[in-house]
């Protein structure tokens, strides 16, 4: 499977998007802070990151 490759970047203030709430596993909340402490991007990055190419790449049977 094609890799997501994430460059790290100092951390922005508030962007404006959107805000809502969304029930998320422990497990996932733990590799999510990991890729977060990595990359130096806020947790909202990471999460828009990770849905924009999961959108791309989904595909409905």
């Amino acid at each position: 499977m094609e890799k997501l490759v994430i460059s790290k970047k100092p951390l922005k203030g508030e962007d404006g998007y959107k805000v809502f709430s969304i029930r998320i596993k422990d497990e996932t909340v733990e590799e999510l802070e990991k890729i977060v402490a990595d990359s130096n991007r806020s947790r909202n990055e990471i999460i828009n990151i990770l849905l924009d190419f999961a959108i791309k790449h989904a595909e409905i049977k």
